[in-house]
């Protein structure tokens, strides 16, 4: 016989604790309070102690590489290497071109870990999957999220081999990989995404393309969900909203790194005209052919960016020397900065200039 005391004790926690799964969450009640176990934070945390135990390196900036960016990790004082694939449940590119794997080490004396291939919702992950690199990069450690990609002009001032600095984006035809139950531990329920590229990055970045030479124009980004390119009219779609530049990627992993905390840039490089403005068919060696041609002028804006970011967040203004900025044949370059004005498409493609040499 059992005493009555067990009984006892057994219906009281009976009642203190009770589990219930509710869209994959379990909810713990305690006496004191309400503990949520989310499976996103599980698998966030869980890659990031696998990391842990292979480096104890801390990034300071987190780098995504976009197609034909790849090697610029080879410019970078390698630290630490994991692949996605070392990890459990860690998503893996399915896209030609994109390795897999962070790499972590130094640009000048700025920590910094790079996604050498990012995955895309187009490759049949859930979103939460999509943008958990960024969370997990943040989570080691980095406060700046520097995001680049390919990206099709559908402003029709624009050129391939572009470079276009991301002042802003349009991110309301895909999910968002905020819904579901928010994680404290990561930012607030309802966040806002008012100056979502931060002010101080994008000086530094228009700045240095100045000092290196490179043309640099500024727009917004709007993400579309692939894999199918655009047609015609959902491009004129995009210019009648603002969009400047058409992509994949990216606005959304710029909303997790802004929930996180993280300061955020990007820079797309125009690999194509977007459709109806390209007079040939679109396809990805095309896209791929560009970016890979356009990579050393992409890796010294980035590179030289980068060197800089740490102390323009610090305060310090002072000009960085660094060793990858400077031109091969001529270190001097005479820039004019004058804004080229933007077509008009009904409601006007906003915020595009551009910087001439």
């Amino acid at each position: 016989m059992f005493p009555i005391g067990f009984f006892w004790i057994f219906f009281r926690n009976f009642f203190i604790i009770l589990f219930t799964i509710v869209e994959k969450k379990v909810i713990i009640y305690y006496e004191e309070g309400v503990k949520i176990l989310n499976p996103i934070y599980e698998k966030v945390e869980s890659c990031v102690e696998q990391i842990r135990k292979k480096t104890e390196f801390k990034p300071q900036i987190a780098i995504v590489l976009g197609s034909g960016l790849g090697s610029l990790a080879e410019s970078v004082k390698q630290e630490a290497i994991v692949e996605y694939g070392e990890l459990e449940e860690f998503p893996v590119s399915t896209v030609d071109g994109h390795k897999g794997r962070f790499i972590m080490g130094y640009i000048e004396k700025t920590p910094v870990i790079m996604m050498q291939g990012r995955v895309h919702y187009y490759e049949g992950y859930d979103m939460s999957d999509v943008v958990l690199p960024i969370r997990v990069m943040a989570r080691l450690g980095a406060e700046v999220l520097f995001l680049t990609n390919s990206a099709g002009g559908a402003n029709t001032m624009y050129r391939p081999g572009d470079f276009m600095m991301i002042t802003d984006h349009i991110a309301s035809f895909m999910p968002s990989p905020l819904r579901g139950a928010n994680i404290p531990e990561y930012g607030d329920r309802f966040v806002s995404m008012d100056h979502i590229y931060d002010d101080t990055l994008c000086k530094v970045i228009r700045t240095t393309s100045r000092e290196v030479g490179i043309p640099l124009r500024e727009g917004v980004y709007v993400q579309m969900r692939g894999p199918q390119y655009e047609t015609e009219a959902e491009v004129k779609m995009c210019q009648v909203l603002g969009g400047d530049v058409v992509g994949m990627s990216t606005a959304v992993e710029a909303i997790a790194g802004k929930h996180m905390g993280m300061k955020v840039c990007g820079v797309s490089c125009i690999t194509n005209m977007a459709c109806g403005i390209s007079k040939v068919p679109l396809n990805h060696m095309e896209v791929s052919k560009v970016g890979e041609t356009q990579s050393p002028k992409f890796q010294k804006l980035v590179y030289g960016a980068v060197s800089r970011m740490a102390k323009a967040l610090e305060g310090d203004t002072t000009p960085t020397n660094s060793t990858i900025i400077t031109d091969d044949t001529d270190s001097t370059f005479t820039m004019s900065f004058e804004p080229v004005q933007t077509a008009a498409y009904g409601g006007g493609i906003g915020g595009a200039i551009i910087d001439d040499l």
